[in-house]
């Protein structure tokens, strides 16, 4: 299959943890990976499982020797592909790893915790690549043809999201962020705020939302967590992930291109998910909104060269 000459490519579109099933595979039971390429350069969003089987397939070209690596955080379903991603255990490949840290060193021990004894038998010291932890000082940089920023969502620990720009696009990753995070604090304590409290956090409730919508107005594509039903997201409040209508409205807001919604619930089967889909296209019709709506799903290629 010829590929085009600026692409992305989902690897892995669940989150939580894999959904191996019969009734998953029309979307993909692999954890958040997703792949971008650009002028003969490789970008990867995440290392769940969906980074084992991108490995695999490197191993199968001979174009390619780096790619870089850009984690949103280390919780286990976006770290636990890297033990089984080929390209880092052979000599000649190099690989780049960027994420939340005070330093370099910091990335190297979260990623190699999980390669320890009593979890894994095989450390990262197998690795035979060049491996390099990028500086994490900076905010933005370039990697290739490809300008990347980082910002912060809203999840248990420190979690980023990416703004990257590359071949005249520009896409932003949010693979975990629970976007009504302040509203369900403000409900959490509205019974005790003061009138001007009240007053004043509403007006840095609304400063926050208007921040966020910078970090992705008007991408060309916006790849964002979309775990929950409404129902789902009223019992799991704080868990740091978003109800997909609400992903939906703050695309709408922020006036992006193309939304996937990606990271869904690993319970949510074939038929559930487009359901909900069907759903999110009667929301857009109803904004009349030019949004354009889709499900990422795994081995899904966007042509990105137009």
């Amino acid at each position: 299959m010829t590929l085009p000459d600026h692409y992305l490519r989902f690897w892995g579109v669940r989150g939580s943890y894999p959904a191996p099933f019969a009734s998953h595979l029309k979307v993909g039971g692999n954890t958040s990976c997703i792949e971008i390429f650009s002028d003969g350069h490789l970008l990867i969003c995440d290392g769940g499982t969906g980074i084992i089987p991108l490995g695999n397939m490197l191993m199968g070209q001979s174009e390619i020797r780096e790619v870089t690596i850009l984690l949103t955080h280390y919780h286990w379903d976006h770290i636990s592909g890297l033990p089984f991603f080929v390209p880092a255990f052979v000599p000649g490949w190099k690989v780049n790893f960027f994420g939340p840290g005070d330093c370099p060193a910091e990335i190297e021990q979260r990623i190699s915790g999980q390669m320890q004894s009593p979890y894994f038998p095989v450390e990262v010291e197998t690795w035979l690549a060049d491996i390099k932890y990028l500086p994490t000082h900076q905010e933005s940089f370039q990697q290739g043809p490809f300008k990347i920023r980082h910002f912060n969502v809203h999840h248990p620990g420190t979690t980023f999201g990416y703004h990257i720009e590359f071949a005249g696009k520009s896409l932003v990753y949010i693979s975990d962020n629970e976007l009504a995070f302040i509203d369900h604090n403000i409900r959490m304590r509205a019974e005790e705020l003061e009138e001007e409290e009240h007053r004043l956090i509403l007006a840095m409730q609304e400063e926050e939302r208007e921040n966020a919508l910078k970090d992705i107005n008007q991408a060309d594509i916006f790849i964002h967590d979309a775990q929950y039903t409404k129902e789902d997201y009223a019992k799991k409040r704080g868990w740091g992930h978003s109800c997909y209508l609400e992903t939906t409205q703050f695309a709408i807001d922020a006036k992006v291109g193309d939304l996937y919604l990606f990271h869904v619930d690993p319970n949510y089967d074939d038929n559930k998910i487009d359901l909900l889909h069907q759903d999110v296209l009667k929301v857009v019709d109803e904004a009349q909104s030019p949004l354009r709506c889709h499900i990422a799903r795994e081995g899904k290629i966007i042509d990105l060269s137009k």
